[in-house]
């Protein structure tokens, strides 16, 4: 009987996982593990990424009576979504960065792109700013600041799933685009 209960005991014990080839199979993350983590369990994004952009911003914000923090915002550079992550104190950067690589390529590649257009007007205008009077700085951050935190909210809806169909509605927006291109030549 004893000899039984072993055998039963070592059936119900599940296999390791293993790799196969040269990639490792992943298990799916739990939801609630996501969820506690503050990450997204539908897309498996964090919006602590945007916490990178939200500082330049609000240094943005502060320019027009602080001229000074031009300094500070010369520091900010960007960062990709692992990036951010491997560079930060967030607790469960880890599995942030894990639950990304296994979100959906198309939110991914929308944030993606959010991010690097966030990222090129970032740098572009504190290029400008650095350059200018502080008064057109101070015009250059205000405007700025608009434009970044319409795409930060954009970029809030691709993490919290809201997106998924804008994604869709963006990839026919472009498509339309290229007919309508063809059909002005």
């Amino acid at each position: 009987m004893r000899a039984d209960a072993r055998a039963v005991t070592r059936l119900i014990q599940p296999a390791p996982i293993r790799p196969t080839g040269a990639s490792t199979v992943r298990p799916a993350i739990d939801p609630a593990r996501l969820a506690a983590a503050n990450i997204n369990p539908n897309t498996g994004l964090a919006t602590d990424y945007l916490n990178h952009f939200n500082e330049a911003i609000m240094l943005l914000e502060m320019v027009p009576e602080l001229p000074d923090c031009i300094d500070d915002l010369n520091a900010w550079r960007p960062l990709s979504y692992t990036e951010h992550f491997e560079a930060s104190g967030f607790k469960h950067r880890e599995l942030a960065i894990e639950a990304y690589h296994l979100a959906d390529p198309r939110l991914r590649d929308r944030l993606e792109e959010l991010a690097n257009v966030m990222n090129a007007m970032l740098v572009s205008t504190n290029e400008a700013m650095s350059r200018s009077s502080p008064e057109h700085a101070a015009t250059l951050a205000v405007g700025s600041v608009a434009q970044l935190k319409h795409l930060v909210a954009q970029a809030g809806a691709v993490i919290h799933g809201a997106a998924a169909a804008a994604v869709e509605t963006a990839e026919s927006d472009t498509n339309q685009a290229e007919i309508d291109a063809l059909l002005e030549r």
